[in-house]
């Protein structure tokens, strides 16, 4: 589905990926870890499309989605690609079902749409009762089931997710792992996961390593069958 070719990016005299080639399949989890500074969050910004790359590119199916002009890749960032956070980034101000309708409503779709949606991913990921509440009234892992939904409104072709559970304690951090895996079984969900989390990793089909902006391993586990 998704296809990275030869991708180097720098700030400044510091190279922090060189010459990245990596292809992203359809409805897998893919972890990538490594040591910190390895380059890890900036690729996924990247194939996220937050960033561009100074030498390389991105392919989504057959578009290069580098040669997009600004305002037609912002609408393809927003209709192909959910973003979760490790600090889940929800707007305080707005009440959990309105955070998650905001992608949506952001790609033009009706207000009563967009709303029924986002109440059928909370519902889906069990915070029917938390819906009207604000950020600030939600515990941490409700924070990030939050995150999560809003990832998912728009029906995203890929998910990326950096440290999802970097912030959360053990139970909460097995139940997001838990949903992300459902997510994958279920709606064959893409997922591409940076994680120093040895249990989130642990539930991927394929793991990337990197180290000093190079990728240094690629481990395909056990080939799991979807329903």
């Amino acid at each position: 589905m998704i296809n990275i070719k030869n991708v180097t990016k720098a700030y400044g005299p510091l190279t922090v990926l060189h010459d990245i080639s990596l292809t992203i399949p359809e409805g897998e989890i893919m972890a990538i870890v490594g040591p910190s500074g390895a380059g890890k969050t900036t690729l996924l910004q990247i194939i996220g499309s937050l960033d561009r790359p100074d030498n390389g590119s991105v392919f989504f199916d057959n578009t290069d989605i580098f040669r997009l002009k600004d305002k037609d890749l912002s609408r393809f960032r927003n209709l192909n690609i959910g973003f979760v956070f490790q600090f889940h980034q929800l707007l305080p101000e707005f009440s959990a079902l309105e955070n998650v309708a905001m992608p949506a409503l952001i790609a033009g779709k009706k207000k009563k749409e967009a709303f029924e949606e986002s109440e059928k991913l909370l519902a889906m990921l069990g915070l029917s009762d938390r819906m009207n509440h604000k950020p600030a009234q939600l515990s941490g892992g409700e924070k990030q089931r939050t995150a999560i939904a809003r990832a998912l409104v728009n029906k995203p072709r890929i998910i990326l997710a950096d440290e999802p559970t970097g912030s959360l304690d053990s139970h909460n951090r097995d139940e997001i792992r838990g949903i992300i895996a459902s997510l994958r079984d279920s709606l064959r969900q893409t997922f591409v996961i940076v994680t120093h989390d040895p249990h989130m990793a642990s539930i991927a089909d394929r793991t990337v390593s990197m180290e000093d902006g190079r990728i240094t391993g690629e481990v395909l586990a056990e080939v799991k069958n979807f329903v």
